[in-house]
């Protein structure tokens, strides 16, 4: 039995549109730590308050909670009122990372690259949004991770059903000009960049169902980008992941152009941890295997 860590609650489940993956990375997290002889314990916030942490003496939480409710800050937020330790990072670094709007402004104003978007309504014009983007473009809520209610757009005319499908999932939606080019994943852990994942979808198109319940998507780790080119990509994950005070644990996603240009997408700041995840995959490069990636985010664990 490890008693370095003390009772450990991982916290799984929960109310948001991404509760299913969540639970997959739960369980497989917790299988992981209890298997390591950590005395790790399941905890649902959907089933039960969290206060009751506390009440039961957990010394640390494992956050494998995906989407609102558990990644954007409120979940840190109260284990900081409770005292309780949780991996990952912070209230603020969590709430603005949820946020794509914010997280694409923070960038930009750190002069990070990015691709140009819109905030989008139901007043907006559509026209407009597509003679500025150009064609295609994605549509997503601004505040749901996994893909979850976004469309890739092909045409102006479909603009206001990818809108109304977005808003679904949240009041604020996002039209982001789409970037040709390879999709590429890089996690950090702690202040070590782990190796470029680069991804191919069926179709180019890597959603919700390509990313966690096919096997038809590809990845690629290493990447077989060139050794300079992927330790390039690297330092600019780790700035992008610093500007936002991120911490702990984390993967951005980003673009790259046939001709070399970088353009990130978003930042992870719970990442799944599923059979299909990226993180894992990753960090088994590094030298990591499940187990020891599970101890090390745990290890990192902090307040404020």
């Amino acid at each position: 039995m490890q008693t370095r860590f003390g009772k450990v609650a991982v916290l799984m489940g929960g109310a948001s549109a991404e509760r299913e993956v969540s639970l997959m990375s739960g369980k497989a997290v917790l299988a992981a730590l209890q298997g390591a002889g950590v005395d790790a314990h399941a905890f649902d916030p959907a089933d039960t308050d969290l206060h009751v942490l506390k009440d039961e003496g957990y010394d640390r939480a494992f956050l494998a909670l995906h989407g609102r409710g558990g990644e954007d800050g409120t979940v840190q937020g109260m284990l900081e009122m409770l005292g309780i330790p949780y991996t990952g990072s912070g209230v603020m670094a969590s709430a603005v990372s949820m946020d794509k709007w914010r997280t694409k402004l923070v960038w930009l104003a750190a002069g990070l690259p990015t691709p140009r978007f819109h905030i989008i309504d139901e007043t907006s014009d559509w026209a407009a949004v597509a003679a500025d983007l150009g064609l295609p473009i994605f549509v997503k809520p601004v505040h749901e991770g996994s893909s979850m209610g976004a469309t890739k757009v092909t045409d102006a005319s479909q603009l206001a059903d990818a809108w109304a499908l977005a808003a679904r999932f949240d009041t604020l939606v996002i039209a982001e000009e789409f970037i040709e080019g390879q999709e590429l994943t890089i996690p950090f852990l702690g202040d070590e960049v782990l190796p470029v994942v680069r991804i191919v979808a069926p179709g180019g198109n890597y959603d919700y169902q390509n990313k966690y319940f096919t096997d038809d998507t590809q990845y690629f780790c290493p990447s077989g980008l060139p050794a300079a080119q992927e330790a390039e990509l690297q330092a600019l994950m780790l700035r992008a992941a610093r500007v936002l005070a991120c911490r702990g644990w984390g993967r951005g996603d980003l673009i790259l152009t046939a001709d070399g240009k970088p353009y990130l997408l978003e930042m992870n700041t719970t990442p799944g941890m599923t059979g299909h995840s990226l993180v894992p995959m990753s960090a088994r490069v590094a030298g990591y295997d499940f187990t020891a990636l599970c101890l090390s985010i745990l290890e990192k664990a902090r307040l404020g």
